[in-house]
């Protein structure tokens, strides 16, 4: 029996079936994978499985009620006020010494961005040996100068404290520097030297040229070294572990501790605890970005 089609359906059967995906997706798709499994393997498992260890409410509990977790918290804000806003400063007026025409200038720029070019293991530990109150050349080149024995440095909560924010500004301050040389570059010379033209003194001029053009960079840089700031435990833990007495902990360190001690529910609960700084600096530098 003969079966005949219709226009329609021979339209139907000869029309091309859609393609899903075209070659230049697949090829998109193929480049993204790898990206997509190690952003899986190392950021969202990770973080993941941390969260579900931080899960119980009992971690919350003993992580509150341990006195060394408040005393990381308080150190930790005092890390971050200090150190951060003390180290962009200082950042800022360098970022305009560094960038005047001198031969001499450009050699002290090379020195000055070692400590940060530099590993921070051995950096620190080194630091750490010259501290030492027995044998350290800091209290060595003391005793030569006045006879008298040097302070033990790091036995004292307060200057321990001190020394750590020292280190994490002397170790941090060239990459901010430099990050603000770059703004500093990017500042038309003629509004210099119109007001050189009319008078203007230094301050006037970083007043309003300098400061108003490098606003959005500065409270940029630093959110982001806060957040930074935040994860580092090498100033602390290299230089103090955390003593005397657990008395100089920050948040981050304090996690390791909990590890030695095999409570890893407590040390997860307290990088969680360090959400809260976190997240409100993210959305408040991200916002910033958008604009």
């Amino acid at each position: 029996m003969a079966i005949t089609l219709s226009a329609s359906d021979s339209a139907l059967a000869e029309a091309p079936r859609p393609v899903l995906l075209t070659p230049s997706q697949v090829w998109g798709i193929v480049m993204l994978a790898p990206y997509l499994l190690i952003f899986i393997a190392f950021v969202v498992y990770p973080v993941g499985y941390g969260l579900w260890l931080a899960r119980d409410p009992a971690s919350y509990v003993a992580l509150f009620n341990d006195p060394i977790f408040a005393r990381a918290a308080v150190n930790t804000l005092i890390f971050l006020l200090v150190g951060i806003n003390l180290k962009m400063v200082i950042a800022l007026f360098l970022s305009g010494f560094f960038i005047q025409q001198r031969g001499w200038i450009k050699w002290l720029s090379v020195i000055f961005i070692l400590p940060w070019a530099v590993p921070s293991i051995p950096t620190i530990l080194s630091v750490r040996f010259m501290l030492n109150p027995e044998w350290g050349m800091v209290n060595h080149l003391i005793f030569n100068l006045t006879g008298d024995d040097g302070p033990n440095w790091l036995n004292d909560p307060t200057i321990a404290l001190s020394m750590a924010i020292g280190m994490h500004i002397w170790k941090s301050l060239p990459f901010w520097t430099l990050i603000l040389i770059t703004g500093r570059l990017a500042i038309s010379q003629d509004l210099f030297e119109a007001a050189e033209v009319d008078g203007a003194t230094w301050w006037q001029k970083f007043r309003y040229i300098t400061w108003p053009s490098m606003q959005t960079l500065y409270i940029t840089c630093t959110l982001l070294s806060m957040i930074w700031t935040l994860g580092d435990f090498n100033s602390v833990y290299l230089l103090t572990g955390g003593g005397p007495a657990d008395l100089t902990h920050v948040l981050s360190t304090l996690g390791i501790r909990y590890l030695r001690l095999d409570q890893l529910s407590l040390a997860m609960a307290s990088i969680v605890c360090a959400m809260p700084l976190v997240l409100p600096l993210v959305y408040f530098m991200m916002k910033r970005l958008s604009r």
